[in-house]
This record gives C-alpha cells, sequence and structure tokens, in this order.
C-alpha cells in the first residue's frame, strides 16, 4: 500500500501521459484501472507500458511492481468508483476537462483525491462543477512520466490544503518530486520557462542565425548539462566564481536591458513551421523512433544515477519541500 492508504489509481485518459503513469503506477505496486473512449487506447497502453518496463527494470524501479495490475474500464463512472486517487489525462481544452471533472466528482469516493495533468489551465476554471471541488488539483507531470521525476501540484480557489499535501504525499511515494506552485497562474513554472527558451529558438531559426540542430546543440553541450542537477540560478551562482550569484549579478544584470532576446514569439508562418519540422527530421535522420525513445529513456536513467551518486547529499535530494 502506497502512502496516504492508496491502493488503486484510476486513470481517464491514455495517451502519452495516461500510459506513462499507468506504467510508474503499476511498477510502484498499485492496481490501476484505466478508461478511455477512444479503441486503440488500449493498445496504445500497453506498448506504452511494454516499452518502458525493461527500461524501468534495469533501473530497478520495479522491484514492487505488477504488470498484471492493469485493467480497463468502460466508462468513467466505472473507473473511479473504487479509486482512491484518480488522474486526468484528456486533451488539453478547458471545456472538455470541465465535463470530464465534473463526471469524474459524481462518481468519485468521498475521499478520492482527484488530479488533472493539464500543462496550463487553471485548476478554478477546472472545478467550476465539480461536486467536490476541494478535492481537485493540478498534478502536471513531464514525458516520460515513467522516468521524469517533476510534478507540479497546483491547487484552485476551493482547493483544500489537505488535499494539496496528500497529493504531494502520494506523488512522493511513488518516486516524483512533487513542486508546490504557490500561486494558481497558467502555465505553471517549468512550462513558462520552456515556453522562453522555445520562442526564443524560433526567433534564431526564422531569423536565419541557426538551424534547429545547432540550437539542440547549443543547449545540450552547454546550458543544458548544468540544468540538469543546477537549474539556472545555482549554475550562475557558481559560475560567478568565489564572489557568487553576488558578483554574477552585478557584472551582468546591465545586459538585462540590452535588446538580445525577444519576448514576443514570432508569428508562426507556414514556412516557420516547415523550416522546424525539416529540421527536426533532419536531425534525427535515418534512427527509428521507438529507438530514440529507448535511447532517450536509458540516457535519462543513467543520468539521474550519477546526480544520486555525486550530486544530491544523502539525507536529501535537494529540492525544496511541499509545505
Amino acid at each position: 500500500m502506497i502512502q496516504g492508504g492508496v491502493q488503486r489509481i484510476a486513470l481517464v485518459g491514455g495517451g502519452v501521459i495516461g500510459g506513462g503513469w499507468a506504467a510508474r503506477c503499476l511498477a510502484n505496486g498499485l492496481e490501476v484501472v484505466l478508461t478511455d473512449p477512444r479503441a486503440e487506447a488500449r493498445d496504445y497502453v500497453e506498448k506504452t507500458i511494454a516499452d518502458a518496463w525493461p527500461v524501468l527494470e534495469a533501473a530497478g524501479l520495479t522491484d514492487k511492481g505488477d504488470r498484471s495490475r492493469l485493467y480497463f474500464a468502460d466508462d468513467i463512472a466505472a473507473a473511479v468508483a473504487q479509486a482512491d486517487f484518480i488522474q486526468e489525462n484528456v486533451p488539453e481544452r478547458e471545456a472538455l476537462k470541465i465535463e470530464i471533472h465534473e463526471e469524474i466528482s459524481a462518481h468519485a469516493k468521498s475521499d478520492a483525491i482527484i488530479a488533472s495533468s493539464s500543462s496550463g489551465l487553471l485548476p478554478s476554471r477546472l472545478q467550476s462543477r465539480c461536486r467536490h471541488p476541494e478535492r481537485l488539483v493540478i498534478g502536471h507531470p513531464f514525458a516520460p512520466v515513467y522516468l521524469l521525476p517533476l510534478v507540479e501540484v497546483v491547487g484552485g480557489e476551493q482547493t483544500s490544503a489537505e488535499s494539496i499535501s496528500r497529493a504531494g504525499q502520494f506523488y512522493s511515494a511513488i518516486g516524483m518530486r512533487p513542486l508546490h506552485v504557490r500561486r494558481e497562474i497558467e502555465a505553471y513554472i517549468a512550462d513558462r520557462l520552456q515556453e522562453s527558451l522555445y520562442r526564443e529558438a524560433l526567433h534564431l531559426i526564422d531569423e536565419g542565425v541557426a538551424t534547429v540542430a545547432e540550437i539542440d546543440a547549443a543547449v545540450t553541450g552547454g546550458p543544458g548539462l548544468r540544468w540538469a542537477f543546477m537549474g539556472t540560478f545555482l549554475a550562475w551562482h557558481l559560475g560567478g566564481g568565489p564572489g557568487g550569484m553576488r558578483h554574477t549579478i552585478e557584472q551582468f544584470g546591465p545586459a538585462l536591458k540590452l535588446p538580445w532576446s525577444h519576448m514576443k514569439a514570432p508569428e508562426l508562418t507556414d514556412e516557420l513551421k516547415q523550416r522546424i519540422v525539416e529540421g527536426c527530421e533532419v536531425e534525427s535522420g535515418t534512427r527509428d523512433f521507438a529507438d530514440m525513445e529507448r535511447r532517450r529513456d536509458r540516457c535519462l536513467v543513467e543520468i539521474q544515477k550519477v546526480l544520486r551518486e555525486h550530486w544530491y547529499p544523502p539525507s536529501e535530494d535537494g529540492w525544496p519541500k511541499m509545505g
């Protein structure tokens, strides 16, 4: 039994995110009940789990796992009725999610936490028609969900502090690192940071400064390696030498006033779209897509092993605690 008494999790929606949640939860010994109206969803989820399992096994993450504990339900009512924790993963359309959460709330147990995998919608709006709005939170993960630890937890206007705490406890118990977003804002924290980098990259491509592959190389060969364990501010703190951030911010602070970067995204013209798509196809080359996914997963496993051994203190992982 997972901390907080969670034994069964219901997943509403079985796409990339739903399949990732299924793999992570099964690996942690949970019973998983999934529902999705699409005929192809079952095959997709089963394939996602089958592809992820060898990586999880090699990383020692399936000691409590049992792939046979995956079940499929015909509808939301059947899926959530006995679930201790419910994770919704339907497409990112507000009207659809409001409708789905109204139905989930009508059939869920009185003590079940209900989370949405939304990547940017406001929980206050999603809970607007819920029978128990105090139990709804955002639990925004990152793909592949079965390997990446970050999950942003966001409460709405009617969400109780207890629900936020219980959601954080559950995510921690299945090996994730919950980050409580203190204020309810669109796109939360991590996606806002990703979006800023993406916008600047689009400008560089649109203006002919760099190709898609060159943009990616600029990230993976430099700041991206630091970001895997230091983040922006700690990297700048160490980059300032013994003077730390105090020195860095004084030396480079004035540059923030220079018009070096763009704040707004460029117009996403058909030409720019084509250049981005072709650039990604050139960068991936003849490599098989599934093979690239497996290589990505192995790299993520090995990077996290190195971080646990060499970076995080033995008694803590360096992440802020939910509170």
